[in-house]
């Protein structure tokens, strides 16, 4: 068999002591193989920390070291220090009599020659404590008006639609003036919630993340009217008092919506509309929220999220508004001395570093193990916005963000069977990411802004051209999507990171994307039974959390080691110390033979792996 001429790669700890990002000041080793035939003199690490000038350190020969070395290979090391924050960059130059040669990484981190990319370090500082309460748990994202009617609707509002058809379609049509309103309210609310605590602990749930509940004029709550009020269509300060009280009896904690990008134009601060009791910013240039705004034209000419008039942007460089939000007294101590546990932040990538270091600082002093969670879509550790590379993991901000980079590769893996993709992605965020934050990571598979996991396996009965056709559109082969969602659930549940479902997901809900994603729950009532597949489906979810719940030794924070990856055919381990979980999934038709070394047990089923693993489905291994 051919030798490989180069044997590195930074995922395998022969090769670089510390998996993953690295602390500063925390030393690691490097180790790289050449084969002999190459004759190398001398290899060199090339090393740049991102847009600065290139560092170059010769590595040791440890030709000598034979319990380091292949009789093949020589062996190369170097004990290396990060001594700032920040992202680097590094590939190697190797030298021998015919010149020098440069080693850089294939998609999958492997070691290849000239014309590789170099591969990324990340390096980070331990400024603040982590959440590690968050892992090993179960996450459960809520949008409170589509939840669960707890009763006592106050109905408070006007020039809106208080609908009493519980489960019906949302509104989506525009108004003549092409707008689209967001104003119909279903009545879900905090109360609702609460009544439902016991169903959300039969799943496991550790952690209810809630979409914005301050008052706001539409029903998702994005265009904030006033963030020191509870919105009165979900309830009062009470209630959600209550409702943290009541999930920290039950061993779960409420993380929040921050929702700072933007505000509403039908907002206490901007007042574009006269419903406030206030001199909004809109209304006049005394107003003390002016400098909040970014007006080129005032006052109907201003700076909006994505051009979206109804929701401004906020000037996240004003003094009064940083304080307003960071301040002692500002909205996010206030609702974490309520008893919050923590932060999503929407659209983090919007939010600049002066402002996001303001709120991690605020956040952190009131409870070090507060979380952190930033929405970022791509990979967090190397994001480029606004021509600003980002430093979420440096130490000073986020502890981990949503992970959308799963999400859409296990998506590709259960529908297309690229097991090779989702492989390349997972190693790009092992080796980018600190590992409290890959730890942390939000795992979804569906939220308020995408289509629903089963909408996105299924296949539609019928055309989906338009949004008239997508509000009725239903999955036709409701079963093998079903199980597809079951094969996506497990790698959601069994990678890295924290999975959080989007409520409804769990019995099946459909819906392309907002408002079609945002139904109403369908609770079963004397007028609503839950087919059988359904109820299957939300069993599934219920053995998964009891799992998870089990093997939190090992799934909290177990190293990942992936087996084989291939057409339909996804296998890897999770291992904590001498323990180990095997995950064996399979998205083909066709049953697949696949032999384990030991005597295992299918979590699943409870009973003994038999080395088949069925059509479209996953077997999670363990030794009892």
């Amino acid at each position: 068999m051919q030798q490989k001429s180069i044997l590195f790669n930074p995922l395998d700890a022969k090769h670089k002591s510390k998996l993953g990002a690295v602390k500063v000041n925390e030393q690691f080793e490097i180790k790289i193989q050449i084969l002999k035939d190459l004759n190398p003199s001398a290899i060199e690490l090339c090393i740049s920390k991102d847009g600065e000038s290139e560092v170059i350190y010769p590595l040791i020969d440890e030709d000598n070291d034979e319990d380091n070395v292949d009789k093949h290979y020589f062996c190369y090391s170097l004990d290396f220090v990060v001594t700032t924050p920040g992202l680097y960059f590094y590939n190697f130059r190797v030298r021998n009599e015919n010149g020098s040669f440069y080693i850089g990484c294939d998609d999958s981190l492997n070691a290849i020659w000239d014309d590789g990319k170099r591969f990324q370090l990340t390096a980070y500082e331990t400024q603040y404590s982590p959440a590690n309460w968050l892992k090993g748990g179960i996450m459960y994202q809520i949008l409170p008006d589509r939840f669960f009617d707890g009763g006592q609707r106050l109905k408070t509002k006007t020039a809106v639609v208080y609908r009493n058809d519980w489960g019906g379609t949302p509104v989506y049509k525009p108004t003549v003036d092409g707008k689209i309103l967001n104003n119909d309210f279903f009545g879900g609310n905090i109360k609702g919630i609460i009544k439902k605590l016991p169903y959300l602990k039969s799943l496991g749930v550790s952690c209810i993340y809630l979409n914005p509940i301050f008052e706001a004029y539409s029903n998702h709550k994005y265009d904030t009217g006033n963030y020191l009020r509870v919105d009165s269509d979900f309830g009062t300060e009470e209630d959600l008092s209550s409702l943290i009280k009541k999930t920290e009896k039950k061993g779960m904690k409420i993380i929040l919506d921050g929702v700072f990008s933007h505000t509403g134009d039908d907002s206490i601060y901007f007042n574009k509309y006269a419903r406030y009791d206030s001199i909004g910013a809109y209304q006049s240039l005394e107003s003390p929220y002016i400098d909040w705004y970014q007006f080129e034209s005032h006052p109907d000419v201003y700076k909006s999220w994505w051009g979206i008039d109804v929701i401004p942007h906020t000037n996240k460089h004003s003094k009064h508004f940083t304080e307003f939000i960071c301040g002692v007294e500002g909205v996010l101590a206030k609702w974490q001395h309520k008893g919050v546990a923590g932060w999503r932040l929407d659209v983090v990538d919007e939010l600049p570093d002066c402002f996001l270091d303001k709120i991690a600082q605020r956040v952190k002093a009131i409870q070090p193990d507060a979380l952190m969670l930033g929405e970022v879509w791509e990979d967090a550790s190397n994001k480029n916005s606004y021509g600003v590379r980002r430093r979420y993991f440096g130490g000073r901000q986020l502890d981990s963000v949503s992970n959308y980079p799963f999400k859409e590769d296990i998506i590709n893996f259960v529908k297309w069977g690229d097991g090779k993709r989702l492989a390349i992605t997972l190693s790009h965020i092992i080796n980018n990411y600190p590992k409290d934050a890959l730890d942390s990571l939000m795992n979804i598979l569906g939220t308020h802004d995408t289509v629903r996991i089963l909408t996105a396996l299924g296949e539609a009965d019928g055309a989906i051209e338009s949004r008239d056709d997508r509000a009725k559109a239903k999955i036709k082969n409701i079963d093998v999507a079903l199980e597809k969602v079951k094969l996506a659930t497990v790698l959601q549940y069994m990678l890295p990171g924290v999975p959080c479902v989007y409520y409804g997901d769990e019995v099946g809900l459909e819906g392309y994307e907002d408002p079609f994603n945002r139904r109403c729950y369908p609770w079963e009532t004397a007028d609503n039974k839950l087919p059988k597949t359904h109820k299957k489906l939300l069993s599934f979810y219920r053995a998964l959390g009891k799992i998870r719940n089990a093997n939190s030794d090992i799934l909290a924070t177990g190293d990942f080691k992936l087996i084989e990856a291939n057409d339909n055919l996804f296998v890897f381990e999770r291992c904590f110390g001498n323990e180990h979980i095997t995950v064996i999934t399979n998205a083909s038709q066709n049953p697949l033979e696949y032999s384990v070394a030991g005597e295992l047990t299918n979590l699943l089923t409870k009973k003994p792996y038999t080395g088949i693993v069925s059509p479209i489905s996953a077997i999670v291994l363990r030794k009892m």
